[in-house]
C-alpha cells in the first residue's frame, strides 16, 4: 500500500488546480440555472400543449389560424419593407451625402424609438379619425363641411398596422447601417466616384451589397418586435398569431390552445434567430479595418438636397412628430378640462417601481453572467449563457403563457406548505406579488444587459485580470475593484435601456400582473380599449418622455463615436 500511495498522490490535482476545477464547476452550475430559467417558458408551453384535448383545434384550424397566419405574414412583410427602405435610405443620406440639416437628422431619425407601437397606434387612430384633427384640417382647406365628403383610408386594417409599426421600428435598421457606413473604408466609394458613378449608382452598385449584413441584423430585430406586438395590432383590429394567443387564453378560456399556437410561433422565432445569427457572423467578417479612411461624401445639388430633407423629415414626422404633438395637445386638453386623472400617480409609481426592480435584477444577473463567462476556461459556459438570453426573442405573450404553469405550480406548493404549517391560506405569492412579472421582465431583457456589458468588457484588457490574479486578488475583488469602475458607463446605459423597455412592455404585463395592478402601459391599453383616448393621453405621453432617455444617449454616442 505504501508503494502505491505516491503514485496515487501524483494523480491528484494540485490544490490550485482543484480550486480552479471547483470554480469552473460553480460557473457551469450558475449558467445551468440561468439557462434552465430561460427554458422554463418553453417547458411550460409544452406541458400545456400536451395536456390539451384538442377540442378547440377544429374551430381554430377552420376559422382562426389560416387568417391569423396570413395576417402575420403580411404584417411582417410590410413592416420589414418599410423598415429596410426607410432605414437604409436615411442612413445613406446622413452618412454619405451633404445637405442642410443633416446633423439634425442624424439624431432626429432615432426619435421614433421613444414611441411604443401601441402608443403610436393610439395616437394615430385619433389623428386620422373622420372628426379628428387631420381630416378636419383637410376639409377646412378644401372648404368642405360634411365629414363624409372626405374620407382617408381606414387605419383599422393590415395596411394601417404596417404603417404604424413600420415607422416606429425602422431605427433598428437605420442604426447599424449608418454605423457601418460611417466606418466603412473609402476605397470602394472613391473607386466608384473615379469611374463617374453618382450617388444613386454608387449606392446600389457598391454600398448596398456591403451594408446588407448590418441591415439584416436590424431587420431581424424589427421582425421580432413586430411578432411581439399585441397592443397596436389589437387597437387596429387585425388578428395576428400573437393576438390569437392572447384571445384564445383570455376570451376562449383555453390556455392549452394558446400554448399550442405559441409553440408554433416559436418555430418562426427560431428561424428569425438563425437568420440574425447568420447575418451577424457576416457582419463581423465584413467589418472595416481600424484606421481606414472614412468614405467621401456627395454634395447634393439644391433639388437633391430638398428631396433628401423631405426623405429624412417624413419618417421622423410620422413616427414621432405627429403622435407626440397629438399626445401633448390631448394631455393639455384633459388637464384643463378635468384635471389630473384619478389614480394615475399610483399607476406611474407602479411602473417606476417594477421597471427599477427589473433593471436592478437584470443588470445584476447580466453582470454576473458576463464575469463568469470572461473567467471561464471550459467550453460549456458561453453556450449556456447564450441560452439564457433567448428570452428577448420570445414574444411577451408567449413568455407569459409559458411561465404560468411552473410558477402556478410553485405558488400552489408554497401555499400548501404554509397552510400545512400555519393553517392559513396565503394565496398565490409569486403571481400575486408581482414576482412572476419581474421574472418575465428579467428573462426578456437579459440579452440587452449582457450585450451592453459585454461591449464594455471588450475594452478591458485581459492582462489586467491576470496581473491582479498574480498579486493574489480573488475573482470577487477583481470584479469589485477593477471591472466595476471601468464598466460604470456601459452598466448605466444597459440599465437605462432595460428600465425603459420594462416601462413600455405590454404583452407580458397584461397577462402576469397582479389583480388590480396597473402600469402606464396597461393604463393606455385600457383607455384605448374603452375608446376614451383623451383620458389615456397623459399616461402615453409619460411613456414617450421616459423613452426619450435612451434615444438621447444613443444620439450622443453616435456623435462622439
Amino acid at each position: 500500500m505504501s508503494v502505491l500511495s505516491p503514485a496515487i498522490s501524483d494523480r491528484r490535482p494540485a490544490p490550485s488546480r482543484r480550486r480552479l476545477l471547483a470554480v469552473d464547476r460553480g460557473r457551469i452550475a450558475f449558467c445551468l440555472v440561468v439557462a434552465a430559467l430561460a427554458l422554463l417558458p418553453v417547458g411550460g408551453l409544452a406541458w400545456f400543449a400536451v395536456g390539451g384535448d384538442g377540442a378547440l383545434w377544429p374551430s381554430l384550424l377552420r376559422n382562426v389560424l389560416p387568417r391569423a397566419s396570413w395576417t402575420t405574414l403580411v404584417l411582417l412583410t410590410g413592416v420589414g419593407a418599410i423598415a429596410v427602405v426607410t432605414g437604409i435610405g436615411t442612413a445613406f443620406l446622413v452618412a454619405r451625402c451633404r445637405f442642410p440639416g443633416r446633423r439634425l437628422f442624424e439624431w432626429a431619425l432615432l426619435l421614433p424609438l421613444a414611441m411604443p407601437t401601441y402608443v403610436m397606434a393610439y395616437a394615430w387612430l385619433d389623428v386620422v379619425h373622420p372628426v379628428g384633427p387631420l381630416q378636419t384640417a383637410l376639409r377646412g382647406l378644401l372648404g368642405l363641411s360634411d365629414p363624409r365628403a372626405l374620407r382617408l383610408p381606414d387605419l383599422r386594417s393590415a395596411g394601417g398596422a404596417i404603417f404604424v409599426i413600420g415607422f416606429v421600428l425602422y431605427p433598428y435598421v437605420y442604426l447599424p447601417v449608418r454605423a457601418l457606413m460611417m466606418m466603412r473604408a473609402a476605397a470602394l466609394s472613391d473607386a466608384a466616384r473615379m469611374l463617374g458613378a453618382g450617388p444613386l449608382r454608387a449606392f446600389f452598385g457598391v454600398t448596398l451589397p456591403t451594408i446588407w449584413p448590418a441591415a439584416a441584423v436590424g431587420l431581424s430585430l424589427v421582425l421580432l418586435e413586430t411578432l411581439n406586438d399585441i397592443g397596436a395590432s389589437e387597437f387596429l383590429g387585425i388578428r395576428t398569431l400573437t393576438v390569437t394567443v392572447y384571445t384564445t387564453w383570455t376570451v376562449r378560456g383555453s390556455i392549452e390552445g394558446a400554448a399550442q399556437i405559441a409553440l408554433a410561433m416559436l418555430a418562426i422565432v427560431l428561424l428569425l434567430m438563425l437568420a440574425e445569427r447568420h447575418a451577424r457572423r457576416r457582419l463581423s467578417t465584413a467589418a472595416p479595418a481600424r484606421g481606414a479612411r472614412p468614405p467621401a461624401e456627395f454634395a447634393l445639388r439644391p433639388g437633391g438636397a430638398a428631396l433628401a430633407i423631405i426623405a429624412c423629415a417624413l419618417p421622423v414626422t410620422i413616427g414621432f412628430g405627429v403622435p407626440a404633438a397629438y399626445l401633448g395637445l390631448a394631455a393639455a386638453t384633459r388637464l384643463a378640462a378635468r384635471g389630473w386623472p384619478t389614480g394615475l400617480l399610483a399607476t406611474a409609481a407602479n411602473s417606476l417601481a417594477m421597471a427599477s426592480l427589473a433593471a436592478l435584477l437584470t443588470i445584476t444577473l447580466g453582470l454576473a453572467l458576463t464575469i463568469v463567462a470572461r473567467g471561464a476556461r471550459g467550453r460549456l459556459v458561453r453556450p449556456l449563457m447564450r441560452i439564457g438570453t433567448i428570452g428577448y426573442a420570445i414574444p411577451g405573450t408567449v413568455l407569459a403563457v409559458g411561465l404560468l404553469v411552473p410558477l402556478a405550480g410553485l405558488d400552489n406548493a408554497i401555499a400548501n406548505a404554509v397552510r400545512g404549517l400555519t393553517g392559513q391560506s396565503i394565496g398565490l405569492v409569486l403571481i400575486g406579488s408581482g414576482a412572476a412579472l419581474l421574472l418575465a421582465y428579467c428573462l426578456r431583457f437579459l440579452s440587452i444587459a449582457i450585450g451592453g456589458i459585454e461591449a464594455g468588457f471588450q475594452r478591458i484588457s485581459g492582462s489586467l485580470d491576470g496581473a491582479a490574479a498574480s498579486l493574489g486578488a480573488t475573482p470577487v475583488r477583481v470584479s469589485r475593484e477593477i471591472h466595476a469602475p471601468l464598466l460604470a458607463a456601459p452598466i448605466a446605459t444597459a440599465a437605462i435601456l432595460v428600465f425603459v423597455d420594462a416601462m413600455k412592455e405590454l404583452p407580458a404585463t397584461l397577462l402576469l400582473r397582479p389583480l388590480n395592478f396597473e402600469t402606464l402601459a396597461t393604463s393606455v391599453y385600457g383607455e384605448a380599449a374603452r375608446g376614451t383616448h383623451e383620458d389615456g393621453a397623459i399616461a402615453a405621453l409619460m411613456i414617450v418622455l421616459v423613452g426619450l432617455v435612451p434615444v438621447i444617449r444613443l444620439s450622443r454616442a453616435g456623435r462622439t463615436g
